[in-house]
């Protein structure tokens, strides 16, 4: 169902991926937006190690997209360092294939808002944190993403640096 990757030595090792998608504090998701075409929005995050959580209004572009087909792709730059003596870029990135659903449930929204929150304001009070939480609840929304496949790569340049190591 979804392609294997050509280049398997840049393949990164499943704990190459799951820290980038820790340490990430940004990404691209992409959906099906308006008459096919694709709609890609940045976007802050949260990754709990099982699912991917985002944060929105609760009408727009992208909730409308999502309503209408819950298939996604996220994904996640860890490095892009441009080597303009090499005519090339050392990157190492993250995407992940999955389906997202609007979370609707009090419970499940505000566990998933708590994760953003702790990761984005990690030295705030758990008092502060509901406080704000609070104020914005009202004109809040939560996606959550199911990941169904999820792949790394990195430059070549990159992986033969690990190999001499």
């Amino acid at each position: 169902m979804f392609r294997e990757m050509r280049r398997k030595r840049q393949l990164l090792s499943e704990e190459a991926i799951q820290k980038v998608l820790y340490q990430g504090t940004s990404g691209v998701l992409a959906v099906s937006g308006d008459d096919a075409y694709p709609y890609a929005v940045p976007l802050s995050y949260v990754y709990d190690g099982e699912k991917i959580y985002f944060h929105s209004a609760k009408s727009g572009h992208k909730i409308d997209a999502v309503s209408q087909n819950p298939k996604a792709s996220f994904c996640v730059i860890d490095q892009d360092q441009i080597v303009p003596e090499e005519y090339t870029t050392y990157f190492r990135s993250v995407i992940v294939f999955g389906t997202i659903r609007i979370l609707h449930d009090e419970a499940e929204k505000r566990e998933a808002i708590e994760k953003l929150a702790v990761k984005y304001a990690p030295d705030d009070t758990e008092e502060n944190r509901k406080k704000v939480v609070e104020r914005d609840w009202k004109p809040l929304c939560m996606l959550e993403m199911t990941p169904e496949h999820i792949s790394g790569k990195e430059a070549v340049e990159l992986v033969r640096l690990h190999t001499l190591k």
